[in-house]
């Protein structure tokens, strides 16, 4: 079992940045890829972020350029440094680890991003 708690969320005003972290415990060995997933009110979950243990990143095409995904491995968190911050990204963020050996996925709680003036 991975257990996945995140931080960081808030309220911030259109141009404002914020950083989410996300801590993974229990048997993190198995986790390689950890990212960041969010959903706005009646939208589809999307992805945000992925990164794996070697440090290849990807991005979902509406925060390429504005976020930015790290991991340290040591502490077993992730971290999603938020710039530019529009309405748009108004989300609930979840942080997600899959087992591609269980097939299983591990979700945090999820931490609110509300931007606005």
């Amino acid at each position: 079992q991975v257990q996945l708690v995140e931080s960081g969320g808030g309220l911030v005003q259109p141009g404002g940045s914020l950083r989410l972290s996300c801590a993974a415990s229990g048997s993190t060995f198995r986790i390689n890829v950890m990212g960041w997933y969010r959903q706005a009110p009646g939208k589809e979950r999307e992805l945000v972020a992925g990164i794996t243990r070697g440090a290849s990143t990807n991005y979902g095409d509406s925060v390429k350029g504005r976020f930015t995904i790290s991991r340290d491995n040591a502490k077993s968190t992730v971290y999603l440094q938020m710039n530019s911050l529009t309405a748009e990204d108004t989300a609930v963020y979840y942080c997600h680890a899959p087992d591609l050996i269980k097939g299983v996925s591990y979700w945090g709680q999820g931490t609110q991003v509300t931007v606005s003036s």
